[in-house]
């Protein structure tokens, strides 16, 4: 039985839409909903009913095997130690789990015998496209925050001719050019926009081009700055001093600038100076996406807007929130394919010859397993783990 958790009050998201449940259930899958777990992105109970699936409180949830959310937990900073209540030995969870960022909630679910699968871990390959969910909501995120900057600018952004006089456009710098970043730069020029984008990656270049932005070249050493799989890798504290230095005068003429960029399990690097942000004409916009990782802006806040010499610095940790229904679309697909990977008639298989299972199970066994997650837990927990080795034999569902 898969059952779908109702998200915290700040998550309007649902990790499966009514549609992705028809599929499961024709599959041969039992689905059992929260009450309400989709109401905030437009899903009504009835809607689930309609698909197959039975809809009632928490605890009918709970008694399922296999629980999937968009934020499992770990997933919000604010996460402790201390497990939620219902979860058990048993279980299996699927869903953002921020397993890198905050790996002592990955020991705590362990201790309590939960197995997880950590979405964020994914690689990012060809196979694996189908079920990349930061892939699928970095799209929308890019796209949201052109539109949240553009809304937030006192000013219009294609060039516009008139008999008073021709208003320039407006220009854009997009930070980062993953696939967030990719989308913004395309949603800014479709607005009328001239934009300008920056990466630490060398191919960058012809991707930014490729949606029509103009790539902005820095005389720095970038043959490091790829760490495969389309993530920028961290760099050292005088190369990013030297590419704040360099990328000073472009955030100086820019009405908006917004900064994507993110290195998995690290804290945001620093572009964007509180120096460089002053020297910006006031009524000009930064709109960081990377805030939940502490944000490429040094003036930046999670979930706040800070005025900083009369420039709006926006600090958005869920942009994708705004898009609610859409994102909720496209997260469940990506679910429900990852749930046609791991399940069969017999429950769960846990085939660590597949790469794509073997790089997102976290937890399995009582033990933290995931090697990235246990080097940032320290050398104490890897001696208690290094004998754990993953079993595959099924967990029944």
């Amino acid at each position: 039985m898969i059952g779908v958790l109702r998200e915290r009050s700040d998550e309007p998201r649902v990790s499966l839409v009514p549609q992705d449940v028809a599929a499961l259930v024709q599959a041969g899958f039992e689905v059992v909903v929260e009450h309400e777990a989709g109401i905030r992105a437009g899903f009504r109970d009835k809607d689930y009913e309609a698909r197959g699936a039975r809809t009632g409180g928490k605890d009918e949830v709970l008694a399922a095997e296999v629980l999937v959310q968009v934020r499992a937990y770990g997933a919000d900073r604010g996460d402790g130690e201390d497990v939620p209540a219902g979860l058990r030995p048993g279980h299996v969870t699927v869903g953002l789990g921020n397993s890198l960022g905050n790996p002592a909630a990955a020991q705590a679910v362990a201790k309590a015998g939960v197995t997880s699968f950590c979405l964020e871990l994914l690689p990012r390959t060809t196979r694996a496209q189908a079920m990349d969910v930061l892939s699928s909501q970095a799209v929308l995120a890019g796209y949201r925050a052109a539109l949240v900057g553009a809304e937030r600018l006192a000013k219009v952004l294609p060039m516009m001719s008139t008999a008073a006089g021709t208003l320039p456009p407006a220009k854009v710098l997009v930070v980062g050019a993953g696939v967030a970043g990719l989308s913004a730069i395309a949603t800014a020029r479709r607005l009328g926009a001239l934009v300008s984008a920056y990466d630490v990656r060398p191919e960058a270049r012809e991707q930014v081009e490729s949606v029509g932005g103009m790539f902005v070249a820095l005389p720095l050493d970038t043959s490091e700055g790829s760490a495969g799989g389309g993530y920028a890798a961290a760099m050292g504290e005088d190369f990013y001093r030297r590419q704040q230095e360099l990328l000073a005068a472009t955030v100086a003429s820019s009405d908006i600038v917004i900064t994507t960029a993110q290195v998995p399990g690290r804290r945001a690097p620093v572009i964007v100076t509180e120096e460089m942000v002053r020297r910006m004409a006031p009524g000009s916009v930064v709109v960081d996406i990377a805030a939940a990782q502490g944000g490429n802006c040094e003036v930046t806040r999670p979930d706040e807007e800070v005025l900083a010499a009369g420039v709006h610095v926006l600090g958005p940790s869920n942009i994708v929130a705004g898009l609610a229904p859409h994102a909720s679309q496209l997260f469940s697909k990506n679910i429900s394919n990852f749930l046609k990977l791991i399940l069969n008639s017999e429950g769960v298989k846990l085939d660590l010859d597949d790469v794509l299972i073997a790089e997102t199970l976290v937890t399995h066994e009582s033990a933290v397993v995931h090697p990235a997650v246990l080097q940032r837990l320290g050398p104490e927990e890897n001696a208690e783990s290094e004998h754990v080795t993953p079993s595959t034999s099924p967990v029944r569902s």
